[in-house]
């Protein structure tokens, strides 16, 4: 088993390479009658696709779906709707340089995959790093488009915080400005700094981490279960399945280990439409249940590996070589994480909302909605 499918009841299938001719997504379980056109799915995707500024890869993709199957169209249905059955959608690639990656076919590149994926499979697709390349998250972000669909009522949105060691002012903190610059960052002032910051990065053949936060609002208190279907464990494998992610927090995260328990507790007052918080120091989520408050999940990225400063590595022979990766990369392959890391909450929670209407036969909580 290659693990290539994540979820429960929304299930996804993602396949294909990044030198492929193309690459693409199955999603089983997403319920009928639901509006979905390539339109749809092509709004994420124009977010995420390469060569939108010099800041991530030049590789130009136009990253358009073709939904294959699961929608059907009549006078019935009165659009485009889905019908129950597995949605194929494919993402051809059309901008490939193979010859790019020739100089390292028998190199390992220090800081990426290509030794473990080699001795694992005995093999290994070099050219640009194959399943184990970033493209293909293109693939996820088609079916979190679905998810988003799925998920009526609830609002998902994601900002760079970090870039290297700079974070942002939450001061500053602006939804509107996360698609008013190439950073998808919430802070201005942060976008402008890491602007020449990352050109020098750029210039000196090198690359750093990140840092997204992804938020959910809208999402009612109930969602998750207490041991193994815990929302934050399923929330935290979905952040970690994604390419050079390191590290994951939910809240406060390992702040909240600094805190005293006085400190660390959301107090709780009653109010019109049931208890509310006086904060959110658990992002949302309290013993792996939703508890209605905005679910707050971080995760850092690390540097991009494969650059043009030269390197000490081995090759497949286990001989000692110097690398130099050639090619088109991200300098912050952080930036364009940051719609992938809304579709990856958007594809767990579409999943929780199906599992807990299964278990309970509702959406939400019991004897109240929230706000």
């Amino acid at each position: 088993m290659s693990f290539n499918t994540f979820g429960h009841l929304f299930r996804i299938t993602t396949w294909g390479e990044s030198h492929g001719p193309a690459l693409g997504v199955v999603v089983d379980g997403c319920p009928p009658g639901i509006t979905l056109t390539p339109e749809i799915i092509q709004r994420d995707l124009d977010r995420r696709k390469p060569g939108q500024s010099k800041f991530t890869t030049q590789r130009r993709e136009d990253d358009a779906v073709k939904i294959l199957s699961g929608v059907f169209e009549d006078e019935r249905t009165g659009g485009p709707r889905t019908t129950g059955t597995p949605i194929s959608l494919m993402i051809e690639n059309t901008d490939q340089r193979s010859k790019d990656y020739g100089d390292i076919r028998d190199k390992y590149r220090p800081g990426h995959a290509d030794f473990t994926y080699d001795q694992k499979y005995g093999i290994r697709d070099y050219r640009g790093g194959g399943r184990t390349s970033a493209r293909e998250t293109a693939a996820r972000v088609a079916a979190g488009a679905v998810a988003r669909q799925v998920l009526e009522g609830v609002t998902i949105r994601a900002s760079l915080v970090q870039v290297g060691p700079h974070k942002i002012d939450y001061v500053n903190f602006d939804w509107s400005q996360v698609d008013q610059n190439p950073f998808f960052c919430a802070d201005a002032k942060a976008a402008a700094f890491w602007a020449d910051y990352l050109d020098g990065i750029r210039r000196d053949g090198n690359s750093v981490g990140a840092v997204i936060e992804v938020v959910a609002e809208g999402v009612p208190a109930g969602w998750g279960a207490p041991i193994y279907g815990k929302l934050s464990a399923d929330l935290a494998s979905a952040m970690m399945s994604i390419n050079a992610v390191k590290a994951v927090e939910i809240g406060d995260g390992f702040d909240a280990a600094a805190l005293t328990g006085v400190e660390n507790a959301d107090q709780m007052r009653a109010g019109e439409g049931g208890p509310h918080f006086l904060s959110n120091h658990a992002g949302g989520i309290l013993g792996g249940i939703s508890n209605g408050d905005p679910i707050v999940c971080r995760f850092a990225v690390k540097p991009t590996s494969s650059i043009i400063t030269p390197r000490q590595t081995v090759t497949t022979a286990n001989e000692d070589a110097d690398i130099v990766t050639k090619g088109r990369h991200d300098p912050c392959v952080g930036i364009r994480a940051v719609p992938v890391g809304e579709a990856m909450m958007a594809l767990v929670l579409a999943d929780h909302m199906l599992r807990h209407r299964g278990q309970t036969g509702r959406n939400g909580a019991v004897g109240f909605e929230r706000n």
